[in-house]
């Protein structure tokens, strides 16, 4: 029995944990910063004529900064409100079998892997700033057609959701980049601008959780977090238009791309990079069973918790949607401590990183096994809260192994094959019934994931201690 309060409470605790880690590693950090100043502070030496050129980059900064921010904050807080109730408007308020839900969620999925090629064209070649604006228009719409409980226009308002999906994660930081680079911001302003992005991210995924369940609650319709959210995306669209300038990339590269708009030839390429190298393989092994466990997650959570819980209980989505994010950014907050404070004689970072890979795959996966055999909703809960905070690892550890292992001019390339299988796994499961075999969904994805851990310390642990090997060894 889940006593009254018991979401609200968890989430307050895990906020003050966040609150406190998040402080304290700012202190120590600056702390750092200010000793290494110190250190290395000249007192004989003086700036010539960089004062000037050091403020003007300074405003440059400032400027991008907040501009950047603030739209960043107000596009992914539309985004998160939309995340804790549309499983329940479609199944509990439209009374749509999970089947059909099901297919909804695979609509999005696959009309957002479809349209990535297409978008990355279009923002090379008639702007990022004017992708943008289409993304707050094409976004609203789908919060629009999410109104009507009528299933033609539920699946149209999802393949706009997902091509929408595609501009977010792609154009909004290409536009970041490309406008640094005309402002002369540094690289070191640059990544200081993503961490802020992340941790506003975070926030407001929290804050998102709450508004929605009191939204819900206020309104008593499942449709009023989506309204907020299309008022959000006008707002949003404002601030681009007002504040954005345009940018765009490379027209030589979006020129040739058309003649080849789902990119098969460049898929090829990068499958005869991969075969040539076993842990390129096991990069793309652990992307598909991490990512994909997390996507099928998105839609199982929910219920999950329903069914855990006691019958006629509605549960505090927005709440419990909170707590996952606030346990993601203590799971980010986690993986800054461990890299920033390792010890001296500890691994090289590559191969550190390496070992964290298999240990959040591990984790992941004995979270998602206690999940699917607890008896009780507030073991779930908890199963489903360290889940997240190894979500809030992953990115960060998978994003520093692919950016050494995997070299600049094959990025792109081995990224985009690598989402091959992942969305060939996640729309098998969800189109042959998830719903009705949670817990045999569940399984496997635990399996899945261990079987990642394994492969990522017997073959990335050793490829890494290699790769370190090589740079310290003496010319």
């Amino acid at each position: 029995m889940v006593v009254p309060g018991f979401y609200e409470s968890q989430l307050t605790v895990l906020a003050i944990y966040c609150i406190a880690a998040l402080l304290l590693e700012r202190y120590v950090d600056g702390q750092k910063k200010k000793n290494g100043a110190s250190a290395s502070q000249d007192p004989g030496s003086r700036p010539l004529n960089g004062g000037i050129i050091g403020d003007k980059s300074a405003r440059a900064y400032s400027l991008l900064q907040k501009s950047y921010l603030l739209v960043y904050a107000v596009v992914m807080g539309a985004d998160w409100l939309q995340g804790p109730y549309v499983y329940s408007l479609y199944r509990d308020q439209y009374g749509y079998s999970e089947r059909i839900v099901g297919l909804l969620f695979v609509t999005g999925f696959c009309s957002a892997g479809l349209t990535a090629p297409l978008v990355g064209v279009w923002a090379d070649q008639y702007g990022r700033k004017r992708l943008c604006l289409y993304f707050c228009i094409s976004y609203a719409l789908s919060c629009f057609c999410i109104q009507f409980p009528f299933l033609p226009i539920l699946f149209v308002g999802r393949l706009i959701a997902g091509f929408s999906t595609s501009i977010l994660f792609s154009c909004f930081d290409s536009w970041l980049v490309s406008a640094s680079q005309q402002d002369g911001v540094s690289s070191a302003n640059l990544s200081t601008i993503f961490g802020r992005a992340t941790q506003i991210n975070g926030f407001v995924a929290a804050a998102a959780g709450v508004i929605s369940n009191e939204l819900v609650s206020a309104t008593t319709t499942f449709a009023s977090p989506f309204v907020l959210s299309a008022v959000l995306l006008i707002v949003s669209y404002g601030l681009i238009r007002s504040m954005w300038s345009e940018n765009y990339g490379n027209q030589e590269a979006a020129t040739s791309a058309k003649t080849d708009i789902f990119q098969v030839a460049r898929l090829k390429q990068a499958w005869s990079i991969v075969r040539r190298d076993p842990s390129l393989i096991v990069l793309g092994v652990t992307q598909t069973c991490f990512e994909g466990s997390m996507y099928l997650f998105v839609f199982l959570w929910v219920p999950s918790m329903q069914e855990s819980s006691p019958p006629n209980v509605d549960l505090p989505l927005g709440y419990i949607f909170s707590a996952f994010m606030v346990s993601m950014m203590l799971g980010s907050l986690l993986y800054t401590c461990i890299i920033s404070h390792s010890l001296p004689n500890s691994d090289p970072p590559l191969v550190l990183h390496a070992k964290l890979s298999s240990l959040v795959c591990l984790v992941a996966s004995l979270a998602l096994a206690t999940s699917y055999s607890a008896a009780t909703a507030q073991k779930r809960f908890w199963a489903f809260c360290i889940f997240e905070a190894c979500v809030g690892m992953y990115y960060p550890v998978q994003g520093m192994l692919r950016g050494t292992m995997i070299s600049n001019d094959h990025r792109a390339t081995l990224s985009a094959l690598f989402r091959v299988p992942l969305n060939i796994f996640v729309t098998g499961v969800m189109v042959t019934g998830v719903s009705t075999n949670r817990q045999l969904v569940f399984s496997g994805c635990t399996t899945i994931l261990a079987l990642s851990s394994v492969l990522t310390a017997v073959v990335i642990v050793r490829r890494t201690t290699e790769m370190a090997a090589v740079q310290t060894r003496p010319a």
